[in-house]
């Protein structure tokens, strides 16, 4: 393994040119306009892979973006790690907060800037670059299978079924997945647990068309007014979910798993100082941890209506519309709670409005059992690597393609995740530190290592 390491390091620039050259390409998956960019960076992974040292890659058409699909099998008696990750990325908006274009990924402060640059570009080129320095020195010491997805941030929506379509091709031991983060630079961790989400577009409609505010206003309901006021209705003064039957199928943590919990490295201070704050708030009787690790959540992601541009226009507005979503805990089904928001929000609205609400997507939360051969390895492998035992956490994140690979190909998931909370996933600057992305090569490198001393 000196060799490997050695290569790693002589070949850093390399890598990260290599990496931007995937950046580069702006393939968000919710933007029609970049259908084009997704087959692009698929292609660009494939070449990518090939070049790694994998026996065959393809992309493979689905029913939406292409799946990149690749694999090394030296020996069919050993055991096999299917690689996944995820090629599309966020839209870019508010462009103006960006302080570097975010499609030219640039090195500042030690970091990798651009859209993609963590998420999940970054973390998922680490495992294509350990995979090529352990091909290179005969190092591979397990089969491996890579399935690339580009509708990651837009639900997934085509994979499952490319998992039914692929059962055998896809059959492996262990899930290797890198989409998630670390405590902090020096404390790694390993995600024990993702919450799953329900994801809604509301639409409030009421006279049938925009209305002057002066000649209607206060004789007709206003649906930015009524939109407003049903969703504050959501929750009440604890911060609780107010539907009827949110909480029913909630499975509560014991005592000493929330004080297990609680006592990973968290300092509430730093918390609110890196994102501007005086206070938390959330769920009344639990800590900052519990309500983004194993507590539901309800939040609003968007709303809109009326006139939003250059100075005033009196417009009663015939349309209001929000985003909606809810992070949901192992036990709460999200398609029994996308039903039950739906029926439960058409009938908070007053007779004065007309509501529409589009289920969006979801997916269920995931729990990794901590005695898998495939944690004891990334544990040692973090161990190897930052001379500290990783800490098992909860994230407050979904990745719900990961309960569905449990269901449909029956194999768990290890997440090895890199990023940081300051890497800003899903917003302006989003960054990645140059060393997460070096040891994260390592680490993965180390992994596989050990989960092959595991299985035997």
């Amino acid at each position: 393994m000196e060799k490997v390491i050695s290569y790693i390091k002589e070949n850093k620039e390399r890598y990260l040119e290599e990496l931007f050259e995937i950046i580069r390409i702006p393939s968000i998956s919710s933007l029609s306009e970049h259908k084009g960019d997704m087959v692009k960076t698929a292609e660009a992974y494939r070449e990518s892979l090939l070049a790694a040292g994998v026996d065959k890659a393809e992309v493979m058409a689905t029913t939406g973006n292409p799946v990149v699909y690749a694999e090394k099998i030296i020996d069919a008696s050993l055991p096999t790690v299917l690689v996944y990750a995820h090629y599309d990325v966020m839209p870019v908006d508010p462009i103006e907060l960006w302080d570097s274009p975010p499609f030219e990924p640039e090195v500042r402060d030690g970091k990798i800037w651009a859209r993609g640059a963590d998420d999940d570009k970054g973390q998922g080129f680490m495992h294509v670059k350990a995979f090529e320095a352990l091909v290179k020195h005969d190092k591979l010491p397990v089969n491996v299978k890579f399935m690339i997805e580009g509708e990651e941030e837009i639900g997934s929506i085509s994979l499952g079924a490319f998992c039914e379509a692929n059962k055998e091709m896809l059959k492996a031991d262990i899930i290797l997945v890198s989409d998630t983060g670390m405590i902090a630079e020096d404390i790694p961790s390993i995600t024990t647990g993702l919450r799953g989400l329900s994801y809604w577009q509301v639409e409030v409609t009421g006279p049938n068309r925009d209305l002057h505010s002066g000649l209607f206003g206060g004789g007709v309901a206003n649906p930015i007014n009524v939109l407003s006021k049903m969703i504050a209705s959501m929750t009440d003064e604890d911060n609780k979910v107010t539907m009827p039957g949110f909480y029913d199928d909630v499975l509560e943590s014991s005592d000493k798993e929330r004080e297990m919990l609680n006592k990973a490295p968290f300092s509430l201070d730093e918390y609110q100082k890196a994102i501007d704050v005086e206070t938390v708030d959330g769920e009344a009787g639990y800590t900052t941890i519990e309500r983004t690790g194993i507590r539901p959540s309800f939040d609003i992601c968007g709303i809109w209506g009326g006139y939003t541009g250059e100075g005033a226009k009196t417009v009663l507005p015939s349309k209001a519309y929000a985003k909606v979503s809810t992070r949901l805990v192992p036990n709460q089904n999200n398609e029994k709670i996308a039903k039950m928001f739906e029926e439960y929000f058409a009938s908070i609205a007053p007779k004065s409005v007309k509501v529409k609400v589009e289920s969006l997507h979801g997916g269920q939360a995931y729990v990794c059992p901590i005695d898998l051969p495939a944690y004891k390895a990334a544990e040692k492998a973090y161990e190897k690597i930052y001379d500290k035992v990783p800490v098992p956490t909860r994230s407050g994140g979904s990745i719900p393609i990961i309960s569905t690979f449990e269901d449909i190909l029956g194999i768990k998931s290890i997440l090895m995740g890199f990023g940081l909370e300051s890497d800003a996933i899903h917003s302006p600057n989003e960054n990645y530190p140059l060393n997460n992305f070096y040891n994260g090569i390592e680490t993965i490198s180390w992994f596989y290592q050990y989960f092959a001393e595991e299985m035997k």
